[in-house]
């Protein structure tokens, strides 16, 4: 290989690219708006790229853009300069606004020239479209190839319609001359800017996908009644506003069921339905919204497994982990997953968890009394299918060979280590898992209980049982004395050994009852201290293993979500002041990223640096990153216990 030179297939970076956004469309671009400099440029749709470049330009000016100002998370303006036509004096007199917006399925433009000139200016404004069709598993692996594609031309409509094996885009041009040469559609239109006037030109792309599984939600999120007041710090109340938005815009349905929605889990990648994300940004969310809670919990009990399927690592009662509209390959990972994907050790109990809160929460009791035969199910799971290998935690393998090596949130193939850096071997029982169960058996004990259900294995008295057991062995196996001092195990590892390593999923067992109140205190005091707490949130993994690296994916660095959950975490349990410490790093965090918090960034300390570095490819905006958000506003709304 030539000096300076790098062959391998790298995953887009995304921090510095701007992004409009509504379920299930989304375009990447440049500050200066045009797409096709960056691997992430894009017109997307659902889980292809249908468009790889598309750029402006002036036919007697070079356009030089200065400004770009994202308006909510579905428009951005951008701002530039025609120096070419302008007059010989220092001050701009004519610039050329750009505005772009986005919604399910279509993305408009509108281009204006504004002319500060004593005279009329006349010129040409170009529009160059080149269509790609590119698999999204494709462009994220680094391995982006542009399919073939038919462009057939409409002159008197101004249209082009391009196509490709069952998707579509049709470019809509008004006034423009629209044509196709060498697989790229060009729009022409020619401008006359009258003195101290202005003239714009505008475009529309409607795209389709015949194989898409999710759609476009209806309607502004959340509902009025669920928006609440100032929290009395204007930073959190900032992030919390850009937040909602963001969420708005993540909101998806599935095929057939239009009217239950859910969160996508996030930008660029995960435009579809995850268990796990899904239930708990919904989880966080409760606080301004119950109903999407509902719909969430409605369309994964359609999905719930009915058997046993070694290749989608479907069983009875487990809640599905992913849907695709084909399989998902990523061929720098080795792995290779079924359009609907049950590899989650962790969504099965979430979902009873969020069924409980959102009944407490006040989810009208005969949508609660709909989904008892699905709560039968997910218990039936863990009880009977959850462990499977006999030593009474909820554990998972990928005995396929090609699906997720670690199915918690942590999945990537090296997130769990022990203190000294060697990697597990699976059947791996996570520690979060078995508080998640434990909290499971007891809520749902508690509805079955109040709606008149449950017999047997299932009986409110068994499940209760079966916690109290789950909790004795918890206690008995997880708990490690490191020089770090004493905690759980991040997992058992296939020969039952305690992994030893100090990790942020210990913050996940606050509150869900598997500890007692001492344990909780020493939890919170050991994620609080500088080994685990950068100032900007809690690492993922503390600084004095083997293995740690700020810029670690799941071995260092700082995830959003994690650190809202450890903070609501501890606020449950009566932990006030510690989770309010939590939220203030959190907060730090979100200003130095502009209140779209990314799904990570770097674990480096605050005293270090004086905004965190950006993780280059986490997503953003992320459902349960900005579901956050909502979690800290309402610790530091509460009255201090």
């Amino acid at each position: 290989m030539t000096a300076g030179t790098n062959a391998v297939a790298l995953q887009p970076l995304l921090d510095d690219a701007v992004i409009a956004l509504r379920a299930p469309t989304q375009v990447w671009s440049g500050r200066e708006g045009d797409l096709g400099a960056q691997t992430i440029d894009g017109v997307y749709h659902g889980d292809v790229r249908h468009i790889r470049s598309m750029t402006a330009s002036c036919r007697d000016s070079r356009i030089e853009w200065i400004s770009v100002a994202p308006d909510g998370p579905s428009r951005v303006v951008f701002g530039g300069l025609l120096r070419g036509l302008d007059d010989p004096m220092p001050d701009p007199r004519l610039r050329l606004v750009r505005d772009r917006h986005v919604e399910p399925g279509r993305v408009t433009e509108t281009w204006t020239v504004e002319s500060g000139l004593p005279h009329p200016v006349e010129t040409t404004l170009t529009l160059a479209i080149a269509p790609d069709f590119a698999a999204l598993h494709d462009v994220k692996a680094g391995l982006a190839v542009a399919q073939a594609a038919e462009i057939t031309t409409n002159e008197p409509d101004a249209t082009a319609t391009v196509t490709h094996d069952g998707r579509s885009f049709i470019l809509s041009a008004p006034g423009a001359e629209v044509t196709a040469v060498s697989g790229a559609a060009t729009a022409e239109w020619p401008v006359v800017i009258e003195p101290h006037g202005a003239a714009s030109v505008s475009f529309t792309l409607a795209l389709h996908d015949d194989a898409s599984v999710v759609h476009g939600a209806a309607g502004a999120w959340p509902p009025a009644d669920g928006r609440r007041g100032p929290t009395g710090d204007t930073r959190l109340d900032r992030w919390l506003d850009r937040a909602l938005g963001d969420l708005d815009a993540l909101r998806l349905t599935a095929s057939g069921d239009a009217d239950d929605e859910f969160f996508a889990a996030g930008a660029p990648w995960f435009f579809t339905l995850f268990g796990r994300d899904s239930l708990w940004t919904a989880r966080l969310a409760l606080p301004v919204d119950v109903g999407i809670a509902a719909s969430t919990l409605r369309v994964l009990a359609r999905m719930q497994g009915t058997e046993v399927d070694l290749a989608t690592a479907q069983e009875p009662g487990k809640i599905l982990h992913e849907l695709r509209s084909s399989a998902l390959e990523l061929p720098n990972e080795g792995v290779t997953l079924p359009p609907l994907y049950y590899g989650s050790v962790d969504a099965t109990p979430l979902w009873v968890c969020l069924l409980a809160d959102a009944w407490r929460a006040g989810m009208p009791e005969s949508e609660v009394h709909a989904l008892i035969p699905a709560l039968r199910g997910a218990l039936q799971w863990l009880v009977e299918f959850g462990d499977s290998d006999g030593d009474g935690f909820i554990d998972y393998i990928d005995r396929t060979g090609r699906g997720l090596a670690n199915q918690g949130w942590k999945d990537s193939g090296d997130s769990i280590q022990w203190r000294d850096g060697t990697l597990a071997r699976g059947p791996i029982a996570l520690c979060e898992v078995q508080g998640y169960a434990y909290e499971a058996a007891i809520a749902g004990a508690d509805l079955l209980e109040a709606f008149g259900e449950g017999e047997g294995a299932l009986s409110p008295s068994a499940l209760r049982e079966w916690a109290s057991n789950l909790r004795s062995r918890f206690r008995e196996s997880y708990w490690v004395d490191t020089p770090e001092g004493r905690y759980p195990a991040i997992a058992l590892d296939r020969d039952k050994r305690p992994v030893d390593t100090l990790t942020s999923n210990i913050g996940h067992l606050v509150g869900t009852g598997i500890l007692d109140p001492d344990e909780e205190r020493a939890v919170a005091e050991l994620l609080l201290a500088e080994s685990m707490s950068s100032g900007f949130g809690i690492r993922t993994m503390s600084t004095g293993a083997a293995g740690y690296w700020p810029l670690s994916y799941h071995g260092g660095s700082v995830w959003t979500h994690d650190t809202a959950i450890i903070a609501w975490s501890l606020h449950r349990a009566g932990l006030t002041d510690a989770a309010r410490d939590v939220v203030r790093g959190l907060v730090a965090a979100a200003e130095g990223f502009a209140y779209r918090v990314p799904e990570l960034h770097a674990g480096d300390p605050a005293w270090q640096t004086s905004v965190p570095m950006p993780y280059p490819a986490a997503c953003r905006p992320q459902a349960w990153s900005a579901a956050a958000a909502i979690a800290c506003a309402e610790i530091v709304r509460a009255p201090a216990r």
